[in-house]
């Protein structure tokens, strides 16, 4: 359905560093940083990416906004929370573990970025 997400920055090199290491922790490879300054992530499915927004003004987080990234493994999403916590992120709402919801059982882990975003990894069981 998407080509890609960003999300704003204040200092592009901790997000990156956040970054680099939460989706790491997914299996995604580093990420590039371009010209504009911005830094990306790219796999099969997508792109993911974090700049400095383009009016100049401050980056600020959606508020009820949430990027969630998808996880192989419970072990990948707390290796995910753990990479992120270690890297300038904040850990949020319950720790990682299993949910009951309208989309069945999930394990998940939440986190807000560098910048205040809220991110989450999520493992749907098979």
């Amino acid at each position: 359905m998407f080509t890609h997400i960003t999300v704003g920055a204040n200092d592009l090199d901790a997000s990156k560093k956040f970054y680099d290491a939460v989706l790491g922790a997914l299996g995604v490879e580093p990420g590039f940083v371009d010209d504009r300054p911005s830094a990306w992530w790219r796999t099969s499915r997508g792109m993911f990416g974090v700049l400095n927004p383009i009016d100049g003004q401050p980056a600020c987080h959606a508020n009820g906004g949430t990027i969630g990234f998808a996880a192989r493994t419970p072990e990948a999403v707390d290796a995910f929370h753990k990479a992120g916590v270690e890297n300038g992120g904040v850990s949020i709402e319950d720790p990682p573990g299993e949910r009951q919801g309208g989309f069945g059982k999930l394990y998940l882990a939440y986190l807000r970025d560098p910048a205040g975003n809220k991110i989450c990894a999520v493992h749907r069981p098979g």
